[in-house]
């Protein structure tokens, strides 16, 4: 299978053609010198799957979550030994 990449003049003068292109779920890439600079893809494609609840059940948070460090602790993020 060969990438053909579109000059960015010719992607520029044809944009609604390459963007209806896109949609119907071709990658179109868009460069300049035969180097690939951007990447046309449909808007459906490029949404991340998002699962919500994925790790429902799986973490607990202590009851001490928020309480304050131990000065020795702060101490060691501030950078200061002693």
């Amino acid at each position: 299978m060969s990438t053909t990449i579109m000059p960015m003049h010719q992607a520029k003068s044809s944009l609604s053609q390459l963007v209806k292109r896109a949609a119907a779920g071709e990658t179109i890439f868009i460069g300049s010198y035969g180097r690939a600079e951007a990447v046309l893809v449909s808007a459906a494609s490029a949404k991340p799957k998002k699962r919500l609840g994925l790790l429902e059940g799986k973490l607990t948070i202590p009851d001490d979550f928020d309480a304050p460090l131990p000065q020795e602790l702060l101490a060691a993020f501030a950078g200061k030994t002693e």
